[in-house]
Formats: C-alpha cells, structure tokens, sequence
C-alpha cells in the first residue's frame, strides 16, 4: 500500500470517528445540589488576618475558616452542599487545605471569595515541606510538588464538586507569610537542577464523577485543577483568571496520568503557563472533549510533555484562542514520549500567537531530547482551522521511525502577516478542503494530497469575544 494511500485512509477514518470517540458519558449542564448547611462570611480584605501592611506579623493569618468549613464538609449529607456566602459587610474567608467529602459540593456563592492562606505552614506535608525551594534526588530528575497539600482536594471520593459563581484565590503573589517571597516568587528561584515546593488550587485524585461549576479560580500558587486516576471530569462555565507575568507554572486545567471521559466547556482561560495542559502520565489520557470555550494569555490548547501512557480520542471544537504563546501544541521528547492518537480539532480560531500550529517532539523544557521512551503522533486531524497574525508552524517529528503524522482539512491563514514553517519526520495529507499553507521541503517528510482552491474563510469575528467581568 502507497503512502498517499494509507494516509486518505488513515484521514477517513479519522473523520468517521470525530462524534463517536470522545467523552462517552452523556454530560449536561451541571444543577447546584441543595444546602445543607450555608456558611456566612466573618472577614473581609481589610480584616487584620487579610491585610498584609499595617498589622504585625504576628497577628497576620490570625482567625482561619478552615475548622469550620472542613466541620461543614464531613457533616454534610450526600448529594448536598455546604455554601459559603457574603454578610453585611464581610465578603471573605480565609483558609487552609480542605477535603471534599463523597458526593458533597462546596458552592461559594456571588459575592463570596474564598482565600488561600499565606502561611505555608498550614500546607506542609512534613514539618518544613513547604513553601521551600528544594534538590532534586538526581540532577536529571525533576522535582514532584510533594511538600505541600493542595487548597482544595478530592481523593478517593466520586460526585464531589466545586461550583457557585463566586471566587477562590490561592494568592500566589501575595508574600508569605514571615518570608520576603511570594509563592510565585519561589518559581521565578527556581533553575535547572533546583524545584520548589508550593501547593495547586484544585486535585482531584482516585475521584470519579468530579465537577466544577461556575466557579471563578484565580492565582493559584501553580496548577489551578489537575485530575488524575479519575473516570468522569466535568468542568462547565469555570473561568481561570491569573496573570501571565511572574506566575510560572500556573496552567488552567490538567488531565492527568489514568484520566479518562472528560468534558470541559463554556470556559474561559488566561494563565501564566497552558491553558489546558493534557499530561498523559502512565495510565495514558482518553476520551475527553474541549468545546464552547475561549483561551486568552498563556500557553495555548496542549498536549503533553508527559505522552508516555498515550492520549487518544480528543475531540477539541468551537475553541478560540486570543493571544496565546501557542494556538495547538503537541509537545514530547524522547525521554516521557508515547503514542499520541485518534486526535481532531474542529472549527477553531487562533490569532497573535508566536506558534498557532506545534507538534514538536522535541520540547525541552522537562527531560532528555532523546532517550528510552520515542513519541509518535498520528492520526491527528485539523479541520477548519482559521490562523492570523503570523507565527510559526510547525511539524516535527522524532526520527524516521517516530513520526508525526496529520491531515489538515480547510486549514487557512486569513491574512499576509509572515509566518514561518518547521518540518521534519512528518507527513502530511491536505484537504480536501483548502489548505493554503506554504510548506517548504522538509527533512525525511512528506506532503500529500489535492486539497479545494482556496475560498473565503468563515469569519472568527464572533469566537473572539472578551474575558467575562466578574
């Protein structure tokens, strides 16, 4: 069989399968369970355990809710809710780590926000663990965020949720407490070699059936949700809201190693690292659908670095994405690689990105360019793609036998801003609608396929739209 044949094949197939395989649960918009108990604030900013001028250190990060919200949350009956809503004139809570409970949801209601403490006390896993920059074992391991517990965690429990159209704000840039430093600080310490031990926003790990609603996720001290070894993720109408200076690591949502059926729709993203980032540790990443949403600044719609356990049956759609780093990112090397498959991206809209199109394999921003475990990526499918405002795009595969393989179907840069291409161990099959990228020869590459004239572009006016007020 030719190769020009093989990949119309490979194409077809991959078109067939763009309803069929991706998130199989039938999700709907999530309904807020009913109260059992509802939690009035007792603070607010200007509260001498908020403020961080004018207090003495030692009466800073004084009056904690945690007890109280954590009482809350082990009491509640399943399938309801603990609330946490404003007063008069308190609209704050501050607090520690909390543990959701089986089937209970935390709801903080409009007008509420609920704060991270400052103090890394409070999270350490061990005595001193966190709020530290750390060695690795090796010089050539990297550094796992063991030292500090997450803000708020789901371990082992499934139909837990955070939802309500209020705020969480882990205060990365706030300084910590009894330190010159603020958590994002620690980041911008840390260098090859060194890590950092601060805690995420949101984790839910061994949680099937896990929501977030609404909700508005603000400065997280690094990831705002990651959720791994997990069989149901729903994330619906959640905005992400942290700035793209100074607050490294900070990506929105992250799927992670045993992470399978996932929806995530109705968001809107700006971070200081990916958007989404889909780290398909050992037990691989599956069936997981990306729609109705708008990415701002950060790093972009990405999969990886982490591919070693595979990601397949990705379905992305009505995406747009406004400034980011990168538009679609594909990222691997040679020492976390893996399959990654069965991908497609449909009706989607990038501009003002430095890199709209990346499947790189040979990302070195975390482990070895080459090593024991090689990426492949095949059958990934971009179907009406609009591109503006230049950038480069790029195709790269590992070596010979560790291709990247992608059929572009009306696939269109919308203006003559310059872009660039990159373009090696890879084949490409376009069309058979309009492709008017300009590919040069690539190194052990191919480009086939007979795709339509090039006509006008739908417009991307109406994807485009601004990040929502709170």
């Amino acid at each position: 069989m030719n190769r020009l044949f093989s990949s119309v094949i490979v194409f077809a197939i991959a078109l067939c399968s763009t309803v069929l395989a991706q998130d199989t649960r039938t999700v709907k918009e999530p309904v807020f369970p009913p109260a059992c108990s509802t939690l009035t604030a007792e603070l607010s900013m200007s509260s001498p355990g908020m403020k961080q001028a004018d207090v003495p250190e030692q009466d800073q990060e004084a009056k904690l809710d945690t007890e109280r919200i954590q009482h809350a949350l082990d009491t509640c009956r399943k399938g309801h809710a603990v609330v946490l809503r404003s007063g008069a004139d308190k609209d704050a809570f501050l607090t520690g780590p909390l543990q959701l409970r089986e089937r209970v949801t935390l709801i903080v209601d409009k007008g509420a926000t609920l704060y991270g403490s400052r103090n890394p006390a409070v999270y350490e896993t061990a005595p001193g663990s966190c709020g530290i920059i750390t060695r690795p074992a090796h010089p050539m391991d990297s550094v796992p965020l063991t030292g500090c517990k997450p803000l708020i965690s789901a371990e082992h429990v499934s139909g837990a949720g955070v939802m309500g159209d209020g705020v969480i704000d882990g205060r990365g840039g706030a300084r910590l407490l009894r330190q010159n430093i603020s958590w994002w600080g620690l980041a911008e310490l840390t260098r090859p070699g060194y890590g950092h031990q601060v805690s995420r926003l949101v984790v839910a790990d061994y949680s099937d059936n896990f929501t977030l609603y609404r909700i508005t996720l603000k400065n997280s001290h690094n990831s705002h949700v990651n959720f791994n070894h997990g069989d149901g993720l729903t994330v619906w109408g959640v905005k992400i809201d942290t700035p793209t200076q100074m607050a490294r690591n900070t990506d929105g949502i992250d799927p992670g190693d045993g992470a399978k059926n996932i929806t995530i729709t109705h968001t809107y993203i700006r971070d200081g690292d990916d958007n989404i980032a889909i780290k398909g540790g050992p037990g691989g990443v599956t069936n997981m659908t990306v729609s109705h949403s708008h990415f701002y600044w950060g790093h972009g719609m990405a999969i990886g670095s982490q591919t070693v356990g595979g990601v397949s049956k990705l379905r992305v759609f009505d995406l747009s994405l406004d400034g980011t780093d990168n538009g679609i990112r594909i990222k691997s090397n040679g020492s976390r690689g893996g399959l990654t498959h069965d991908i497609v991206y449909d009706d989607v809209c990038i501009r003002k990105s430095h890199s709209p199109i990346v499947l790189d394999t040979g990302y070195t921003a975390g482990g070895e360019l080459k090593g024991d475990f090689p990426p492949t990526m095949r059958d990934v499918t971009l179907h009406n793609v609009r591109v503006s405002g230049g950038g480069k795009i790029t195709f790269n595969g590992y070596e010979h036998d560790y291709r990247v393989q992608a059929n572009l179907d009306n696939v269109l840069l919308t203006d003559n801003a310059n872009y660039t291409y990159s373009l090696s161990h890879a084949d490409l099959h376009l069309g058979p609608g309009p492709v008017n990228l300009k590919f040069p020869a690539g190194t052990d590459s191919t480009v086939e396929g007979t795709p339509a004239a090039t006509g006008t572009p739908a417009s991307c006016d109406a994807m485009f739209v601004p990040f929502p007020v709170q």
